[in-house]
């Protein structure tokens, strides 16, 4: 296999697993009208919506913010998918598509309903380490880390 072809089935596996994790939270579960539900003492899942970026930082409070983060958003997932089009490598491919595939999934968020749903919820009593996530985020953040894995890993191999 090829990166590219990798990447693509990447961003598709992780933009399809996303938007039916989220049809099926809102829609079957009916995660908006339950109090959060405890699946372990330190995890639970509950309805977030997140009008900015990660930890809502630069929260979209009107039309025009909604638009820019849309921009930014289009604007990466372009930047990935012509570095997945020059990739060598396959980790590379396959991370990238990670990346695309998750930013996708939360932009049809912001497109859909103006703010993008989040689930998860990991805590140590009152510590929330990483605040309340979906599984776009979690796609991006494996893209990241397949990066920088490689990145060192490549590093290391040329030293």
């Amino acid at each position: 296999m090829k990166p590219l072809p990798l990447g693509i089935f990447a961003a598709v596996l992780a933009f399809g697993a996303d938007q039916a994790l989220k049809y099926w939270m809102l829609y079957s579960l009916d995660i908006e009208n339950r109090a959060p539900v405890q699946v372990l003492p330190f995890f639970d899942i509950r309805i977030a919506w997140n009008r900015g970026i990660s930890y809502s930082l630069f929260i979209a409070e009107n039309e025009w913010a909604r638009m820019a983060l849309l921009a930014v958003y289009a604007l990466a997932c372009f930047a990935f998918i012509i570095w997945m089009i020059r990739a060598t490598s396959l980790l590379t491919g396959g991370a990238l598509g990670l990346l695309v595939g998750g930013a996708s999934g939360n932009a049809l968020d912001r497109l859909r309903y103006g703010a993008v749903a989040d689930f998860f919820h990991v805590h140590f009593g009152s510590f929330s380490p990483w605040g309340v996530f979906n599984m776009a985020d979690i796609a991006i953040v494996a893209g990241v880390g397949l990066l920088m894995y490689e990145s060192i890993l490549v590093k290391d191999k040329t030293s």
